[in-house]
């Protein structure tokens, strides 16, 4: 009974946040796509008069040689230039905070993000902690970044997180490992360039985690309760991309369409999550990642079919619908048949990845805690289509040990 009223009290705030979603404006990154629409962001960067940069990126990129161009390109356009490669996977406040005295020991004027969502995710708070003289725990939720952030554009190298046009960025606290979240329409990005060229040497591990990642995103947006006509649009037409694109990418690191397709896919999706939002993988996910440090793309690849488990019931015509654009209605099915397929789909392609189906270094003993902040997280944040309380949550994660 308890539980009952709580689910009430979650889908009265789910329902706050969908009518937000709807008057709220949401900006869109100015978009610059294909081979070496890098480099056109940077004449634009040149011709908005910006004299001083600081690119935010990590120094494995920087050893690669992926800024080599991008760099050129600013010097051509008399953009002078600091490199700050501090970022990690899942960043940290003391990760941004050196980012920030660099911007500001070196006196720079605008933010250039290079690389994956961390370097990204990181790039935003930096430009909000910029122009808000608070406390990183002070921005971190809805709506707290007051000050206009510092002007910020965006070259993704990964295409998963869609970081480049969502109003989120996610940073840990380095003591407590927790995650948190920066939520904000003003952490979007003036601009964005989607270059295939710079994603054809990632890893085939990568690239799939990444994938799935976009995947997740488009999957809990099409499945959310507040998704609406204009993020099923997106969520669609992102699922279809994956579909038709992510095997290549994998198989064939080099090819240029299906790694601009993905790109593609991993923004569609991040148009699709930031008004629909989330769901239980992300809550799930981000935990393990806590706990773990999990790879953000694989432990979503882990959790995704076991949540489509947990809800299908209720969700059975919506993954109908992903079922048909992603080419798997061969005939006659009913919509529970043609769920069930989707599904399917997502397990054979973790196997086809070399994707685990369940979490090696999850421990038995960790689960209560996971669980606990999973639906701490997710029942204040995300409209997911069934609740689950804290017993469910743990019954569930188990099925997950290795």
């Amino acid at each position: 009974m308890l539980f009952s009223l709580q689910v009430k009290g979650y889908q009265g705030l789910m329902g706050a946040m969908k009518f937000a979603a709807k008057v709220v404006p949401m900006p869109k990154p100015t978009l610059f796509t294909g081979i070496d629409s890098s480099l056109e962001l940077c004449d634009a960067i040149g011709q908005m008069g910006t004299k001083k940069i600081l690119i935010v990126t990590d120094a494995m990129l920087v050893k690669l040689g992926v800024l080599d161009k991008i760099q050129k390109k600013l010097t051509e356009n008399n953009i002078e230039f600091v490199i700050y490669d501090g970022v990690l996977p899942d960043p940290t406040y003391d990760q941004v905070e050196n980012g920030l005295n660099a911007y500001k020991q070196n006196k720079c004027e605008a933010i250039l993000a290079v690389g994956g969502g961390s370097p990204i995710d990181a790039a935003k708070v930096i430009a909000a902690r910029a122009t808000n003289n608070r406390a990183i725990k002070k921005l971190a939720g809805m709506f707290k970044v007051w000050s206009a952030p510092a002007p910020l554009f965006a070259i993704p190298t990964t295409a998963g997180t869609g970081s480049e046009v969502t109003i989120a960025a996610v940073v840990s606290d380095p003591v407590t490992h927790q995650k948190t979240p920066l939520i904000d329409p003003k952490l979007v990005p003036m601009m964005a360039a989607l270059d295939a060229g710079l994603m054809t040497g990632l890893p085939a591990p990568v690239t799939s985690a990444t994938g799935m990642d976009a995947l997740t995103h488009a999957v809990e947006a099409f499945i959310s309760k507040n998704a609406s006509a204009e993020t099923d649009g997106y969520a669609i037409a992102a699922t279809r991309l994956i579909m038709e694109n992510l095997s290549t990418a994998v198989k064939k690191g080099d090819n240029i369409e299906a790694r601009q397709n993905m790109a593609l896919a991993s923004y569609y999706a991040g148009l699709a999550f930031t008004k629909a939002s989330l769901g239980y993988v992300h809550a799930i996910s981000h935990n393990f990642g806590a706990k773990y440090s999990t790879p953000h793309g694989l432990g979503n690849a882990i959790v995704l079919p076991y949540v489509l488990d947990y809800s299908k019931a209720e969700i059975n015509e919506r993954l109908a619908e992903l079922a048909k654009v992603s080419g798997l209605k061969t005939g006659k099915e009913s919509n529970s048949e043609l769920a069930q397929k989707f599904i399917d789909k997502i397990r054979a392609m973790l196997k086809e990845f070399n994707i685990p189906e369940k979490l090696e270094a999850l421990k038995p003993e960790d689960i209560p805690e996971i669980a606990r902040l999973a639906l701490k997280e997710a029942h204040y944040n995300y409209p997911v289509p069934k609740y689950m309380d804290q017993e469910t949550c743990e019954e569930f994660i188990k099925q997950m040990v290795a």
